[in-house]
């Protein structure tokens, strides 16, 4: 019987040691280094610049050298350029967002928070990224669609705040603030990118002057909604 207990216990006291050893390995794992946080962020930063200047199909050995990291770096982080486009549109639209809950949240002023959004929309040249959303990957991914959904509800948010203080006209819809911002964010036909940087935000509060409550002059149409951005062309 001593033999009996004996064996138990050792064998209790194997498996308490391979427990005791495994949670160390666990939590290593579960933890990005800050060096490799640091590059990541590079490589958004990067890609975001060179999208722009360059579209979709930049070279993404060109993307390392910009980010100061090696290729192999890159294709750690993201395997393929789909994963890299989507990540820097959804990091655009997060900073978007964050400008505009800054706003709201510092001054209490809807319509300041929906100007704030506006011209750092601008900025970030959410304009000139997000068409490579309908061209290089999935529309409907579960990142794409929880960064889309978190700004449209918050610049719907500002608009309904803004319009109940009087300070928004009331003839205007999401997607009217979202085409027009779009459209005057981009250089006109035949202008270079930088030469026409220095009017967007001229021309962009202007646009911003004509949506103040009260409307000095009847819209034609219905206001546009984000269900009409999404309605294929041809209904």
């Amino acid at each position: 019987m001593a033999d009996t207990l004996t064996d138990t216990t050792d064998t209790t006291d194997i498996k308490e040691y391979a427990v005791q050893t495994a949670i160390p390995d666990q939590r290593k794992v579960a933890r990005p280094r800050a060096d490799a946080l640091r590059n990541r962020e590079r490589i958004v930063t990067a890609a975001r610049e060179m999208f722009v200047e360059n579209g979709p199909d930049v070279p993404l050995d060109d993307v390392a050298r910009r980010a100061g990291v090696g290729n192999a770096t890159v294709y750690r982080n993201f395997p393929d350029r789909d994963a890299l486009v989507r990540e820097v549109v959804c990091s655009v639209m997060d900073r978007t967002a964050r400008a505009a809950e800054l706003a709201l949240a510092e001054t209490g002023d809807a319509f300041e928070a929906l100007e704030r959004f506006v011209h750092a929309s601008a900025d970030e040249r959410i304009s000139a990224l997000c068409p490579m959303v309908a061209s290089t990957f999935d529309q409907h991914h579960p990142d794409l669609e929880a960064a889309r959904g978190r700004v449209e509800h918050l610049v719907a948010e500002v608009m309904d705040r803004a319009k109940a203080a009087g300070q928004l006209r009331g003839d205007v819809g999401v997607g009217d603030l979202m085409i027009a911002a779009a459209q005057l964010s981009r250089p006109p036909a035949g202008t270079g990118c930088v030469s026409a940087d220095r009017f967007v935000h001229r021309h962009l509060q202007l646009f911003l002057d004509g949506l103040r409550a009260p409307a000095r002059s009847v819209l034609p149409g219905a206001a546009v909604t984000l269900e009409d951005l999404r309605r294929p062309c041809d209904q």
